[in-house]
């Protein structure tokens, strides 16, 4: 049986972008697969496992979603 890794909602901030893998489905929402905000998400896309953490961003993509002055 393989082992599905699950994340807990309390292990993101609010304002963390993470990916979601697979649609969501909730009574009130369709949640297509793509990055958002932990805190849009619904807590049944962290209990089903379907949030991954997004890689540190490095490099010149950095530096343009800080942009100086912004901070």
């Amino acid at each position: 049986m393989a082992l599905e890794r699950r994340l807990s909602r309390l292990m993101f901030l609010d304002t963390e972008m993470v990916e979601l893998r697979q649609m969501c489905l909730t009574p009130g929402r369709v949640f297509e697969p793509g990055k958002y905000l932990a805190g849009e998400l619904p807590d049944t896309a962290f209990e089903m496992g379907l949030v991954e953490k997004l890689p540190p961003v490095r490099g010149k993509s950095e530096e343009l979603e800080n942009p100086p002055g912004n901070q």
